[in-house]
């Protein structure tokens, strides 16, 4: 379930990146960073399928925020990391407030989602 969760939020998540015409502009501009949280937390559901919905919850809004919190830090090494397609989709850009909002709202969606199918 959640490997199939992780690959549904991916493709939509890139989807909103590739094809922001196709979403309506708030999802266009804010969706991917929200998708990328509720990844995380399906990352961390794979890692640990037992864990209960608060702990992966937890656990994914705090890696997210110290994501966001390592775009302060610019030293050439993560910069040319950052520079690769992986390395921004992973690691960001550069740090905006807006995304820390972004990925509480996916970590709370994807905690709604777990808690649902999990019941």
């Amino acid at each position: 379930m959640y490997a199939s969760l992780l690959a549904a939020t991916i493709l939509l998540g890139l989807a909103t990146r590739r094809f922001p015409e196709l979403f309506p502009q708030v999802v266009a501009t804010y969706g991917g960073d929200t998708l990328w949280a509720m990844m995380v937390v399906w990352v961390f559901a794979l890692a640990r399928p037992n864990a209960k919905t608060m702990t992966l919850a937890g656990s994914a809004i705090v890696f997210a925020v110290l994501i966001e919190c390592s775009q302060l830090y610019h030293a050439p090494w993560i910069d040319a990391l950052r520079a690769t397609t992986l390395g921004a989709l992973t690691l960001g850009q550069g740090f905006l407030w807006s995304d820390l909002l972004c990925y509480a709202v996916g970590v709370a969606l994807a905690a709604l989602v777990d808690r649902f199918l999990t019941s």
